[in-house]
């Protein structure tokens, strides 16, 4: 494996590379000015959180924090235009919002564009929260992902506990209680301007340039104990990237759901159907997937699971005549994993695109070649087993008796009786006429 690596990094000049990209060389050398005389550059990370709100959106924002404390920015900058999404992921989203020591500034962008359910409730925990004209904020009831109704005692205490939750946001924030009561109980939304008249967010701007000049300065509370000045520096923009299309794509609530009944169906199908192998490979990937979605294994960490399964696919290609379903299935686990484990915000730097492609291609051609020799092997022995097609093949005499006619042979690495009206001395070469049960006829070649 490591001769493949070094192999690929000539082949394709590996180069490590910041994600996003680094100042160009002049802004480098003022920034190395600045640090010399004692001056720390600042800077304000600018992301956007746009469709639906799930595990992709929490991934996402995890890593642009860490990729915030990276650049030593002093603030981030969230661009949101969200019809909502699921509740469970908008709980995490809070919560690293709450623990940051980073403030939030939120904006509700562009304008046409709305913070709705998921959407509102995040916006009442932003340090900052604005919204460009023409946009709108609310209706954050909960309501069943699968758009079933929900059962009456379940829905009671599922709105209760939401709606002290967001009513908790905005007490924290100084914001309109009755507002974000309001939004879960009732489904109540306001447009940008109605909104900001009722104190349910802090600003109706023009622009994003607008939304930081009143950010800048502003007192925030990042936790009970420390209260601290909003610093806005140059944007630097960190946005959405495949590994964060990929997982949006799968993570949709109706997919995430239908991707986890499918994968127990598919493996319950390989466990009664021993040996069918592509409802397995496709139901052990889903499952993979679904334990994301479901937050219950994170993101980096079914990464590692996934190249694991793709790699083991692979290699019982050479194993398992399974005409390819192994290996394209465990190409396929191979490059998801890559995806979503590389993560450029977390270490500084990311793998090339490029690098990952061609690794997995390099590595499941290895293995579709060794998988083909193989099977080519075996069935070269299976032919040679066959006992009617060993008719004119020649053995080496080992013992012979002349009276009885009778002796042993060796034939393919076995020593097989013989009968022959010819006479024989040991180590001569004798020519197979017909084989009948474990005895060979013979003549003399």
């Amino acid at each position: 494996m490591k001769a493949l690596f070094l192999i690929l990094f000539f082949l394709f000049g590996l180069k490590v590379h910041s994600a996003p990209q680094l100042p160009s060389a002049p802004s480098l050398k003022k920034i190395e000015l600045d640090e010399a005389f004692g001056h720390k550059p600042t800077c304000t990370l600018s992301i956007e959180i746009r469709d639906v709100v799930g595990p992709a959106t929490y991934d996402y924002l995890q890593r642009a924090e860490k990729q915030a404390k990276t650049k030593n920015c002093s603030s981030i900058l969230v661009r949101l235009n969200t019809p909502g999404g699921s509740l469970q992921s908008t709980r995490k989203i809070i919560e690293q919002i709450m623990s940051s020591d980073i403030p939030y500034l939120c904006l509700i962008h562009p304008s046409g564009g709305h913070a709705g359910s998921a959407g509102a409730i995040i916006m009442q925990a932003c340090h900052v929260s604005g919204a460009m004209e023409a946009t709108n904020i609310g209706a954050a009831s909960p309501i069943a992902s699968t758009g079933q109704e929900i059962p009456e005692d379940l829905k009671k205490k599922l709105f209760e506990d939401t709606r002290s939750w967001v009513e908790g946001l905005a007490k924290y924030h100084n914001r309109n209680v009755e507002f974000a009561r309001n939004i879960v109980m009732e489904a109540k939304a306001l447009d940008a301007e109605e909104a900001v008249n009722q104190n349910a967010i802090d600003v109706l701007v023009k622009s994003i340039d607008e939304f930081l000049d009143f950010a800048k300065g502003r007192e925030v509370k990042l936790s009970e104990e420390k209260i601290s000045k909003v610093v806005v520096g140059d944007l630097i923009t960190y946005d959405p990237d495949l590994r964060h299309d990929v997982l949006q794509i799968l993570s949709n609530p109706q997919w995430a759901y239908l991707i986890f009944m499918g994968s127990l169906g598919l493996l319950y199908f390989e466990l009664t159907h021993p040996g069918a192998l592509v409802p397995g490979v496709v139901g052990a990937i889903g499952l993979v997937i679904s334990l994301m979605n479901f937050h219950m294994l994170d993101v980096s960490w079914g990464g590692v699971v996934l190249i694991i399964l793709g790699v083991g696919f692979m290699f019982a290609e050479l194993f398992v005549p399974s005409f390819g379903a192994l290996g394209i299935g465990g190409l396929a686990a191979f490059v998801a994993g890559s995806l979503f484990l590389f993560d450029g915000s977390a270490a500084g730097y990311a793998l090339p695109k490029t690098l990952i492609f061609s690794t997995s291609l390099v590595l499941f051609l290895m293995m579709m070649g060794l998988s083909w020799l193989a099977l080519g092997a075996m069935r070269s022995g299976q032919r040679r087993r066959k006992k009617e097609n060993w008719v004119g093949q020649e053995v080496i005499i080992k013992e012979f008796d002349p009276n009885k006619k009778r002796g042993m042979a060796f034939h393919h690495g076995e020593l097989w009786k013989i009968k022959s009206h010819d006479r024989f001395e040991i180590d001569d070469k004798a020519r197979i006429t017909k084989v009948s049960g474990l005895t060979l006829f013979v003549e003399k070649v």
